[in-house]
């Protein structure tokens, strides 16, 4: 069976510094009729509770935790019965949304996780936050970069946690020696590919 791909986009808050602002978010749900992954847990815990249709879920996993992505994601799991993994990098961040609380795993570089006859690879990429990482759908030909890298460049850096110099070593290192045609499904915003964010990229250089 072919693995899935769904998108549900949801609404809300992203808070850090001191300031709020209004985000959409992506969220991303990997598998088949029987199982899947979910890949980001922002604002809107029903509604992703919604698009799992009664699936096994074998894992949220966050690209990082920053509060719009993983706001829903204590109720999502517990409704779910799924473990939550994070980058350990991002723990700090974490502790700001769920200070009585942990993961209940560490993502570590190069882990892979197995859903519906897939596999997802996780590739650490720093930068946006310590712990941000990217999920890589290799037989797919697809790339979940939370805020990494988005349609038009790096993600942001200028919030507490961040770094532009490490942002971009992360990206030219370990997402643009990926294959040109590789859909790049963001956290935020519309997909790219690896070609086109290279010469986004080189125009930075």
């Amino acid at each position: 069976m072919k693995v899935t791909i769904e998108n549900l986009v949801t609404s809300g808050t992203f808070a850090l510094d001191g300031g709020t602002w209004d985000v959409d978010n992506n969220v991303w749900i990997v598998g088949n009729d029987d199982e899947c992954v979910i890949i980001d847990c922002p604002h809107d815990a029903a509604a992703i509770i919604s698009q799992v249709r009664g699936r096994k879920v074998l894992a949220i996993l966050l690209t990082h935790a920053h509060n719009d992505h993983i706001g829903a994601a204590r109720a999502v799991a517990e409704a779910v019965q799924a473990p939550i993994y994070l980058h350990p990098g991002d723990l700090v961040l974490w502790e700001q949304v769920y200070p009585d609380q942990q993961p209940d795993h560490s993502i570590s570089d190069g882990e892979v996780f197995a859903v519906g006859g897939a596999s997802l690879k996780a590739i650490h990429t720093p930068g946006h936050s310590p712990g941000s990482t990217c999920f890589l759908l290799e037989r797919e030909g697809t790339i979940f970069t939370g805020d990494t890298l988005f349609n038009g460049g790096p993600g942001a850096t200028g919030r507490s946690f961040s770094d532009y110099p490490t942002i971009l070593a992360s990206i030219r290192e370990r997402l643009l020696i990926l294959p040109p045609g590789t859909v790049v499904r963001t956290g935020h915003g519309d997909n790219t590919t690896i070609g086109a964010e290279q010469e986004t990229l080189a125009q930075l250089a």
